[in-house]
């Protein structure tokens, strides 16, 4: 595959297994800069697989295995410290897990273990990454409180916040708004299209109208194989893969 200027990670020929079966096939794609990526597809299509590949979070699974090469601005993130490579892409999870401590705390628990010692520029780290989460407005007179005690839709986006602080290149999202109910769905899909201005962004969900809402482009992923990837418009207006279509209408999946 050829990696254009545009490229922020290029995925080349990548083949993943669990305990030997395998659920991402021969997969070629490519993440544009300052993009949002959605990747659609129904249960058991290697969606999140191929997420949790992206930093190397699958390394920590015993059985699993992996052929083909993933690049970060032409650097093979095989090649990199893994923890190092988490520092340049971050993941938010389904499910928001603030740490039980405070809002503060949270966003300035990582930038702590990096090495972030003075604290005006904590506030100002913590400050920014909570503005960019947009969630500065509804936690700026309670920082010191539980985080745990904040409402579902509050708690992912301080997640968000969390990655933020260590700004990263890359934010990857596995099904962030699952949980979440209209309102604070809209807000997460807000704060993202804020984002991509900054960041690349890889968007998991099982919303299709959510990956027509906030995608720049959308892949469609069945069954561990790559169907297509195109500009989100075309996608869902002209699919070329029948299979891409039925899904999007509700056929099957």
């Amino acid at each position: 595959m050829v990696t254009k200027e545009n490229d922020k990670i290029t995925v080349e020929n990548l083949n993943c297994f669990y305990s030997g079966k395998q659920v991402l096939k021969n997969l070629n794609l490519t993440v544009e800069k300052n993009e949002i990526l959605s990747i659609i597809g129904p249960s058991n299509s290697g969606k999140t697989s191929f997420l949790r590949t992206l930093n190397r979070m699958n390394d920590m699974n015993v059985n699993f295995s992996r052929e083909g090469n993933i690049y970060l601005d032409k650097e093979n993130i095989f090649d990199m410290n893994p923890e190092k490579l988490r520092t340049r892409v971050g993941m938010l999870f389904a499910m928001p897990i603030p740490l039980p401590m405070s809002i503060y705390d949270n966003i300035a628990y990582a930038p702590r273990v990096l090495g972030l010692k003075n604290r005006k520029n904590m506030d100002e780290v913590v400050e920014q990454s909570l503005k960019d989460a947009y969630l500065w407005d509804e936690v700026k007179d309670r920082l010191n409180a539980s985080a745990i005690k904040m409402s579902g839709g509050q708690q992912q986006r301080l997640c968000i916040a969390r990655i933020l602080a260590i700004e990263p290149e890359v934010i990857l999202f596995d099904e962030p708004c699952s949980g979440l109910d209209p309102i604070s769905t809209a807000k997460v899909e807000e704060a993202m299209l804020k984002l991509k201005q900054k960041y690349t962004i890889v968007l998991v969900t099982n919303n299709v109208k959510q990956a027509s809402r906030v995608g720049t482009r959308t892949a469609f992923f069945l069954m561990g194989e790559l169907v297509e990837v195109d500009t989100t418009k075309k996608i869902f207006v002209s699919p070329q893969n029948k299979k891409t279509e039925d899904y999007i209408t509700g056929r099957f999946g």
